[in-house]
C-alpha cells in the first residue's frame, strides 16, 4: 500500500479518538514521511477538539490555503480555551481572506461571545449569521439562545426561542439554563415542567440553580422526584446534591445520599469522595469525613483541602495543621500524586492558628504563604491575621493589618472579596467591632472612596451581619449611584467547594456546551 494513501493503516488513527500523546507521535511519522502538508487539516481539528490553541494556531500558520474546515475548527479552538475573544477578531481576518463561513462557524462564534459575557458582540455575530443565511438553522438558534442566556439578555434568548419552527431539547435545556443562571427560578421550573422531554442536564440545571439561590430544599426535593422518574444522576448531581444537604446541615439526607452512591455506583471517585467529605465536615461530623479521606486512594488538591478545611473550621484545629504538614512533606519528598497549597489552603491554616491562638505559627505561615508558594493574600487573609493579633492583645499590630487590606485590595479581583464569609463560621465575631470601628473611621475620612465601604460590608459578613451588609450596599448605591462591586458575598466554604470540587466536573454551562458542540 502506498505510503500515502489516505488508508494507510499508519494514520487512520486520525479519524479516531486520541490523546494529545498520540497526537504528538504521529506528527512526528506526519513530518518524517513528508505528509504533513497532507495530513494537516485533519492534526489541526484534533489540536482544536482538546482546545489546545497554541498548537492549532501553531498548525494553523503552516496551511498554504486554509479551507472552512480548518479556519472553523481555529474558531472552535478559540471557544474552548481561555482566549475567546480571539477568535472574533479571527473571524473578520478569515473574512478578508475571502473565507465563506457555515452554520459550524456561528456555534463556536457564540459560544466564544458566551464566554466574553458581552451581548452587542452577539448582536453582532448574529448579524453575521443572517447575514450568510444561517441563522435558523438549529445549533445556530441554539448557540444564539445559549449565548444571550450567559449575557444576562433573556428578552433576546426569549425572542430568538419563540421565534423558532423547532425546538429540541437543547433549545429547552439553553432556555432554562438562562432562567436559571440569572436567579428567575420561578420562570425556569415552568420551563422545565413544560418541556417536552428531559435529560440528566435538564435536572442538574434546575438543581445547580435552586442550590446557588440558596434553597437546599428544593434541591433535595427535585433530586427525588428526578429518582422517582428513573433517572439516574451524573457527577454533576451528587456534587449539587451533597452540597445541598452540607449547607443546610441535613445529616440524614447526606448520609441517605452516600448510601445511594454506594449502591449505584461500581466505586466512588474523587469527586464522591470530597464531596462527602465537605458534607460530613459541615454536618460537624469530621471524624466521618476524616475516615472516607483516609480510604481515598488518589487525593488531589480539592480532596486535601476539603480536609483541612474540615478540621481547622470545624473539629480540632491542631489535626487541621498536623494534616497540612504532612500534604507540604509529601509535596516535598516528591511522592505520588503530591499537590501544593494554595489560597484556600491557607485560608484553613490561618483560621485554625487563629482559633487556637497561635500567633507566632500564624505569622510564619503567613509569610510561608507569599514567600515560599507566591501567594497574593487576600481579604480573609488579612482577617485571619488581625484576629490573631486581636487575641494576642496586639490592638494596633490588628488595625494595621486590616488598613493594609484597602492598599492591597485595590489590585486584587472582585472575586477574591467573596472569601470573607467563611470566617462567619470561625468564631471571630467578637473581633467584629473592631474593623468596624476602623472602616467607619476610614469613611468618615474618606468618604468618597469606596474601597472603605467594601471593608465594611465584609467585616459584617464576617460577623454574620446580613442586615447591616444589605444596609451597606444600599448606602452605596445611593452615595455612588450605581451598583456595589464585588458585593455579591456568599458563604466562603460554598467558594471553596466551587473552586476545589467544582475542578472536578463541568458546571451546568459546560454540560450545556458539550451539548451544543455535538453537532456532526
Amino acid at each position: 500500500m502506498p505510503i500515502t494513501s489516505y488508508n494507510n493503516p499508519r494514520f487512520e488513527l486520525l479519524y479516531s479518538t486520541l490523546n494529545p500523546f498520540h497526537l504528538y507521535q504521529i506528527q512526528a511519522q506526519l513530518i518524517t514521511c513528508g505528509l504533513f502538508s497532507l495530513w494537516s487539516p485533519r492534526l489541526l481539528k484534533h489540536f482544536a477538539d482538546f482546545g489546545d490553541i497554541d498548537y492549532t494556531i501553531f498548525i494553523f500558520k503552516f496551511i498554504a490555503s486554509p479551507g472552512t474546515f480548518v479556519v472553523n475548527n481555529v474558531v472552535k479552538a478559540y471557544s474552548l480555551s481561555s482566549e475567546p475573544n480571539k477568535a472574533l477578531v479571527f473571524y473578520f481576518e478569515m473574512l478578508k481572506s475571502g473565507f465563506c463561513p457555515n452554520s459550524y462557524t456561528f456555534v463556536s462564534l457564540f459560544g466564544c461571545c458566551a464566554k466574553v459575557g458581552c451581548a452587542k458582540l452577539g448582536k453582532k455575530y448574529h448579524g453575521q449569521a443572517v447575514k450568510n443565511g444561517v441563522d435558523r438553522i438549529l445549533p445556530v438558534e441554539n448557540s444564539l439562545i445559549h449565548c444571550y442566556g450567559c449575557c444576562g439578555d433573556m428578552g433576546l434568548a426569549k425572542k430568538v426561542f419563540d421565534e423558532m419552527s423547532h425546538r429540541d431539547l437543547v433549545s429547552w435545556n439553553s432556555i432554562i439554563d438562562g432562567y436559571a443562571t440569572l436567579g428567575e427560578l420561578g420562570i425556569a421550573h415552568g420551563l422545565f415542567e413544560v418541556m417536552p422531554e428531559r435529560n440528566v442536564v435538564s435536572w442538574n440545571i434546575l438543581i445547580s440553580g435552586y442550590l446557588k439561590g440558596n434553597n437546599p430544599g428544593c434541591v433535595l426535593m427535585l433530586f427525588r422526584k428526578m429518582m422517582n422518574d428513573g433517572m439516574r444522576g451524573n457527577d454533576s448531581t451528587i456534587v449539587s446534591v451533597l452540597s445541598a444537604c452540607g449547607r443546610s446541615a441535613r445529616l440524614r439526607e447526606g448520609r441517605s445520599v452516600h448510601g445511594f452512591i454506594v449502591k449505584k455506583f461500581s466505586s466512588m471517585n474523587v469527586i464522591h469522595e470530597t464531596t462527602l467529605i465537605d458534607m460530613y465536615n459541615r454536618c460537624h461530623k469530621v471524624e466521618m469525613a476524616r475516615r472516607i479521606f483516609d480510604k481515598v486512594v488518589r487525593r488531589n488538591l480539592g480532596c486535601w483541602n476539603a480536609m483541612i478545611l474540615g478540621h481547622c473550621l470545624h473539629g480540632n484545629p491542631d489535626d487541621g495543621l498536623e494534616l497540612f504538614k504532612d500534604m507540604v512533606d509529601r509535596a516535598g519528598l516528591g511522592k505520588r500524586d503530591t499537590v501544593h497549597p494554595d489560597e484556600v489552603t491557607f485560608i484553613g491554616v490561618l483560621c485554625a492558628c487563629a482559633r487556637a491562638g497561635l500567633l507566632t505559627e500564624g505569622k510564619n505561615f503567613f509569610s510561608q504563604m507569599i514567600y515560599n508558594h507566591g501567594l497574593k493574600p487576600n481579604f480573609a487573609h488579612f482577617w485571619c491575621m488581625a484576629n490573631l493579633y486581636a487575641r494576642a492583645g496586639l490592638i494596633q499590630e490588628a488595625e494595621d493589618i486590616l488598613r493594609t487590606t484597602q492598599e492591597e485590595e485595590e489590585d486584587m479581583p472582585l472575586e477574591s472579596l467573596v472569601w470573607a464569609n467563611l470566617l462567619n463560621s470561625c468564631r471571630f465575631q467578637g473581633n467584629v467591632a473592631l474593623g468596624e470601628r476602623i472602616a467607619n473611621s476610614l469613611i468618615d475620612m474618606e468618604p468618597w472612596n469606596f474601597l472603605h465601604y467594601r471593608l465594611l460590608l465584609n467585616v459584617y459578613a464576617v460577623g454574620g451581619r446580613w442586615d447591616d451588609v444589605a444596609m451597606v450596599k444600599d448606602l452605596v448605591k445611593t452615595k455612588m449611584k450605581g451598583r456595589t462591586p464585588g458585593c455579591n458575598l456568599v458563604d466562603l466554604k460554598e467558594i471553596v467547594h466551587n473552586y476545589e470540587v467544582g475542578r472536578l466536573l463541568p458546571e451546568r454551562i459546560g454540560e450545556l456546551n458539550t451539548q451544543l458542540m455535538k453537532w456532526p
